[in-house]
Order: C-alpha cells, then sequence, then structure tokens
C-alpha cells in the first residue's frame, strides 16, 4: 500500500542542511497497524505529514497503492487524499465557524453522496461517539478532550483506507483513550490500515509493528507478545 525509499527532509540553516528526515525506508501493507515512537523532534510528525500528503520531502519516492505520489500534480494528490485517508491531528485541526455536525461533515461533501446519506453517516458518528447533545455547538465550546473526539469522528466519516493518527489519545482522559483505541483495532479488523505516532507504550502495543524513530532516522522493532 505504501512505499517510501530514501525520503529525506531538511532545511536549510545559515547555509547548512538541518535534516528532520534521514533516509528513510518504509513499507506498509493494506491491513497493517503501525505504531511509531520516539522523542520529541526524532521527525515522527513529520513523516506522519508526508504519509498523508500534507508535507512534501526534498528527495526520495513515495508509492501509494501503486501510484508514483511525488510525481502527481497538486490537484491529484488533494483527491487521492480526501478519498483514501482520514487524518487525526493532535491540534484538532477543526473550523471554528463549523459546528460539530459540519465539522464531521466535511470530508463527506467531496463525495458523490446525496444530503440524505450524508446525514445518515453524520448521525451514526454522533451517535457512536456520544455527542449528539453537541452537534449544534462551536469548537470554542467545547473542551480539548471533545474537540478531539470530533476530530476523530470527522477522520472516519469518509471510511479512510487509511487512518493517520497524531496522538490521537494526547487530549482525552484514560477511559477516553482506552475507547478510541479499542476503536482503532475494531477498524484495524475490519481492514482499515492505521499509522498512529504515539508517546504511550500502551497505545503503541496495539499496532502490529512498532517502530521507533531517532534524530530522523528508523529503528524497526516489533511489540512484545
Amino acid at each position: 500500500m505504501i512505499k517510501l525509499e530514501h525520503i529525506f527532509k531538511w532545511y536549510t540553516v545559515g547555509g547548512s542542511r538541518s535534516f528532520i528526515l534521514k533516509d528513510i525506508h518504509l513499507e506498509i501493507d493494506q491491513g497493517d497497524f503501525v505504531s511509531i515512537m520516539g522523542p520529541s523532534g526524532s521527525g515522527k510528525s513529520t513523516l506522519l505529514n508526508v504519509i498523508g500528503l500534507l508535507d512534501e520531502p526534498n528527495e526520495g519516492t513515495y508509492h501509494f497503492m501503486g501510484e508514483d505520489v511525488l510525481a502527481m500534480k497538486q490537484k491529484k494528490r488533494t483527491a487521492l487524499f480526501q478519498s483514501h485517508m482520514g487524518y487525526v491531528f493532535q491540534s484538532y485541526h477543526l473550523i471554528d465557524e463549523l459546528t460539530v455536525y459540519e465539522n464531521i461533515e466535511t470530508p463527506l461533501i467531496y463525495k458523490n453522496l446525496s444530503g440524505k446519506e450524508r446525514k445518515a453517516i453524520v448521525g451514526d458518528l454522533l451517535d457512536r461517539f456520544g455527542i449528539v447533545g453537541k452537534k449544534d455547538l462551536f469548537p470554542a465550546q467545547l473542551s480539548g478532550g471533545q474537540q478531539q473526539v470530533v476530530g476523530i469522528a470527522r477522520a472516519l466519516a469518509a471510511s479512510p483506507k487509511l487512518l493517520l493518527a497524531d496522538e490521537p489519545t494526547g487530549n482525552l482522559n484514560s477511559r477516553q483513550g482506552e475507547e478510541i483505541m479499542q476503536l482503532f483495532k475494531q477498524l484495524n479488523e475490519d481492514g482499515v490500515t492505521i499509522i498512529q505516532v504515539t508517546h504511550s507504550e500502551k497505545n503503541a502495543e496495539y499496532g502490529k509493528r512498532i517502530i521507533h524513530m531517532l534524530d530522523g532516522q528508523l529503528k524497526i522493532g516489533k511489540p512484545e507478545a
């Protein structure tokens, strides 16, 4: 599903390169569940953003579902993201001017769905996450944990083949966090490929593979049995 080869990402500071990603090679199969761990500044979120088409490497190749992503025009890349990927951001990225209902509905507007179909999908997600009573509120009226739950519901709205999650439980209490990880586990069993960045060893162990990052490089390992 995903193949990254010789991925480099750097910023030029004072005439010299400061590397964020160094010679990344990574393959992820359909149906995999990968946890990426590492200290702050190790390049975890940048790698996730490259996979999620939100950032572009300076060098390397990226194939997604057999297509050369970096050779695509921006419009096609955007369409690929909207069709196949869901993204749970650490800082929510909800649209302040839209209600909870409208935020969750946003990814569905790009699909060829009727208003009735969109309403049914959003209604199901509101119910599943226990936020029916919040549907007409705006993000500023929600707690951090509630905003994170809305962000996760929005990421799932379009039934993505690939779910990318950057610290998905970072703003949730332990009970909510456990529920979200159980949901991810179920989604993965249903065939959704998941890549999560996490500091939590407990959350990482939900993955089928754990990848450690240090100084922009990968160190591959497996969760203990």
